[in-house]
């Protein structure tokens, strides 16, 4: 033990980086007293390195974002060569990786999206959607759905239906909330809930601008609606004059084994916004892609958006070399292949912890929800634990996960399974086999 990870008089453990980053630095959604970052030293294709040795399988991807795993050498090259060409120039110039990248997102996308907005996150790529639903219809309504995360900014947190958007109210006037298709926890069939968007964009009157959702729900519990739910959304918005706004900013870049999650409806959304896999989160890059109409309408009428960093070569040249990595080793194809693997390990895991209530999801892309009895949903993390001090069973099941070397997120009720796209069928058994370790801890805890 080095002098660094030497307890003090008080019993901390912590690393000189450590500390200083809990004096110094804000943690993220959280009490500040409860903070405790680790410091990370390194990173290999799936997995990561603590300062005290200790390695790590990446289950989730960091926050869902790492698609690529922690060894993309082109996109660190692209990044290193795009800053000593020219590290920044204002957004009225250009450069080869940006004029190059919109031109590969019109490919990738799917139908007629064709013209893209770049930004830094996934947050103002969704700030840059609405303002252009609005611009666009002449409306200023949006509709969302309860059990949605769509970024922290003053505009996405107002349309964001997760509870952390609570303490932000009121947020920007228009922003209303619909419901989830959430076969396991609503008390609407998920098709009963898209006739139910009809009916409020009725009653609305002429006053929305957009639906915007989730293809498939993140980080609030990984729900995959039924096949018909997304194209029927679509017909409905549309009967109304009303934009489709699709946040791929999760489930984008491969995660379902498609490109993005619209593609496993095949629907074609008006915009779409996308961040973390655009760069493999080896950058900070958002962005927002319209149809050719939408685009159009920009040509006489102004598009009254913009800032210091949209398009930045360096985040640009990131994004190109990620793309075309996806391409190159065929990591959407592969993502499909070993993500049918991971349901059957996960139904299987299932089958042997009574807590474990619903298992779902696609591709890469899947959620472990957890339950306190066998015959009935009760959950054991719910809605308002997002604003709330201490700890879950939840929270327990992922740190002994944790401890035993797989690094796995959890939201309110559910382990949210997202790992890089590289990941193989022997890494997904090693997961497995430590998340049947893990799941003890909730079986233990459940109600009889």
């Amino acid at each position: 033990m080095s002098d660094a990870d030497a307890p003090d008089a008080e019993g901390d453990a912590s690393t000189e980086i450590e500390r200083l980053d809990r004096e110094y630095v804000f943690g993220t959604w959280s009490y500040q007293k409860e903070v405790s970052p680790t410091e990370v030293t390194g990173a290999e294709g799936v997995r990561f390195t603590d300062a005290r040795g200790n390695e790590y399988l990446d289950l989730s991807g960091q926050l869902m974002c790492s698609n690529l795993g922690h060894s993309a050498d082109a996109v660190a090259d692209a990044i290193a060569e795009q800053a000593q060409e020219g590290a920044y120039f204002a957004p009225g110039f250009t450069t080869e990786a940006r004029a190059r990248l919109g031109e590969k997102l019109a490919a990738v996308t799917p139908g007629d999206l064709s013209k893209t907005f770049f930004s830094t996150s996934g947050t103002e790529a969704i700030e840059a959607a609405i303002k252009m639903a609005r611009l666009y219809t002449g409306k200023h309504k949006i509709v969302s759905r309860y059990r949605s995360y769509h970024g922290a900014t003053y505009g996405s947190i107002s349309v964001t239906g997760d509870p952390r958007r609570l303490p932000a109210e009121p947020g920007i006037p228009g922003a209303i909330k619909a419901p989830d298709p959430y076969d396991y926890g609503s008390t609407l069939d998920p098709m009963e809930s898209v006739e139910y968007i009809d009916e409020m964009l009725m009653l609305e009157g002429d006053t929305v601008a957009a639906v915007l959702v989730e293809p498939i729900v993140g980080s609030n519990g990984i729900l995959v609606p039924p096949d018909d739910y997304l194209p029927r959304l679509k017909e409905i918005a549309h009967d109304h004059d009303t934009l489709l706004i699709c946040d791929e900013v999760m489930s984008g870049f491969g995660r379902t084994g498609e490109w993005f999650g619209c593609d496993v409806f095949d629907v074609t959304p008006d915009i779409m916004t996308m961040a973390k896999g655009l760069s493999g989160a080896y950058a900070p890059l958002g962005a927002t892609i319209v149809s050719d109409d939408v685009a159009e309408h920009f040509e006489d009428n102004m598009l009254v958006h913009g800032h210091t960093y949209a398009g930045h070569p360096v985040t640009v040249a990131a994004g190109l070399a990620a793309v075309e990595t996806y391409e190159r080793e065929n990591l959407v194809e592969h993502a499909g292949e070993v993500g049918d693997y991971l349901g059957t390990r996960l139904d299987e895991l299932a089958e042997d912890h009574p807590s474990v209530g619903d298992v779902r999801g696609v591709g890469l892309f899947r959620g472990i929800e957890l339950t306190k009895r066998a015959d009935e949903r009760v959950p054991f993390g719910h809605r308002e634990d997002k604003l709330s001090t201490g700890t879950t069973v939840v929270d327990e099941v992922t740190q002994d996960a944790y401890e035993r070397g797989v690094y796995v997120a959890s939201m309110i009720n559910t382990l949210i399974i997202a790992p890089p796209l590289t990941i193989t069928e022997s890494d997904v058994d090693e997961a497995v086999a430590v998340l049947d370790e893990a799941l003890a801890v909730s079986d233990e805890a459940m109600e009889e």
